[in-house]
């Protein structure tokens, strides 16, 4: 690795964070909505280059699930472009006051909100990642150092140039979103290591992704997580929402992390109607089934399920099930192996809504939706960086207020403490 090279970028970002950070929220907004303009002018361009990307991909042998996510087309990239929008639209968090009070002798003190600075984000064969951040970044006044992965790289470059050359166009720095991605996995490594350069350090992608930059980053990390996603179907679960929502949850986009990935059906709920579930599952939606003893016995067109069945995020269309006693064998199962991303629950039972809600520990839990709300878009973010599984200052899909800090202003008139 050209250790200069590298080193003269972490530098450059250090440097237009001072420009980003003071700068107007018009201006801001100015450059978001030249990035927006530039993607769709260069829509041929990135699409072109991310073909390049996606046959790389399949000649590797790159699952179907990361073929999915690294695709882009002219639908996804003009979704980009309008996303950047809501961004605009949403209220600059910077300088907002988070608290404040006047003391006794007159000093007064305010708590606002910050940039973080930099911020270095580690992912893999995600591009729409690349937009999402550089622009939540910019709004928030941060600048970015990303590191997409050798799968994107090509779509990476094309839209680091466009964002880059948006800014100029406004008068920014250009060095306020990099692409490391020329360094390889030295450069990952070295971005973990930059302390003193990078604020905050962002994962996102495979487990085995974000537990490496956990274990082995010196600088602060914002964990996401992986998404073993669970939705457990309840005695009164009405049958049109249950199969509805298992349905779109699993087969609308079962790449992505808020995919369903194991169904718990209560017995009774399973005598009921699983038998209809499972068919619509499995011979329109092309689901595979990994079902437990009882759920066979119910539907035999599946798979037996084991041990690993339960802990896989399969971003396939795979879908593991189990038939449960009661509540408390679902919530037992549940606490086990879920990744406390989202849960939810179908019921009618006003009782077990509210302790399912209350007992759950995960970033969402939900009731009678499907877990494909779990997103920075549907949220009202515009985008997002990631969904945080972990319970420190971020959790759940961030957005603006999630990539900042804050620090104190004090204002006296030449007070002093006694």
């Amino acid at each position: 690795m050209d250790t200069k090279a590298f080193n003269s970028m972490l530098a450059a970002a250090k440097t237009a964070s001072k420009g980003i950070g003071n700068s107007s929220t018009a201006t801001r907004n100015a450059a978001l909505t030249e990035i927006a303009k530039v993607l769709i002018d260069r829509t041929k361009e990135i699409v072109s280059a991310n073909q390049f990307d996606l046959e790389n991909g399949k000649q590797a042998g790159l699952a179907s699930g990361l073929l999915d996510r690294l695709k882009l087309d002219g639908v996804r990239v003009a979704a980009l472009a309008d996303s950047l929008q809501t961004v605009i639209d949403i209220p600059d968090p910077l300088g907002e006051i988070v608290r404040g009070r006047t003391l006794h002798n007159g000093v007064k003190i305010q708590q606002i909100r910050v940039p973080f600075g930099v911020i270095g984000a580690i992912y893999e064969a995600r591009p729409n990642v690349t937009v999402d951040i550089a622009s939540l970044a910019l709004k928030s006044g941060n600048t970015v150092l990303l590191r997409g992965g050798t799968a994107a790289e090509n779509t990476n470059r094309v839209l680091v140039a466009a964002i880059q050359d948006a800014l100029k166009t406004v008068g920014l720095p250009a060095e306020a979103v990099q692409t490391i991605d020329e360094f390889g996995r030295e450069g990952a490594t070295a971005l973990m290591q930059a302390t003193g350069f990078v604020d905050v350090l962002i994962p996102r992608g495979s487990a085995e992704l974000i537990r490496t930059v956990v274990t082995e980053s010196t600088v602060p990390v914002i964990e996401t997580g992986s998404g073993i996603v669970h939705i457990y179907i309840d005695a009164s679960a009405p049958k049109e929402w249950a199969i509805d929502i298992v349905r779109n949850a699993k087969e609308q986009r079962p790449s992505v992390c808020n995919a369903a990935e194991t169904l718990l059906i209560h017995k009774d709920a399973a005598a009921r109607f699983y038998p209809e579930l499972a068919a619509a599952l499995h011979e329109q939606g092309g689901v595979v089934i990994h079902a437990d003893e009882a759920a066979l016995k119910l539907y035999a067109d599946a798979e037996p399920a084991s041990e690993v069945d339960w802990q896989t995020e399969y971003l396939t269309l795979d879908l593991s099930v189990r038939v449960v006693e009661n509540l408390d064998e679902a919530l037992n199962h549940i606490s086990r192996y879920s990744t406390k991303h989202t849960e939810a629950i179908v019921t009618e039972d006003y009782a077990n809504a509210e302790r399912f809600l209350n007992e759950v520990d995960a970033a969402v839990v939900m009731v009678n939706a499907s877990t494909r709300f779990t997103d920075g878009g549907e949220f009202g973010f515009g985008a997002e960086v990631g969904i945080s599984t972990q319970k420190l200052h971020a959790r759940g899909p961030m957005g603006l207020q999630e990539l900042t800090s804050t620090k104190w202003l004090v204002r006296g008139n030449g007070q002093i403490r006694k």
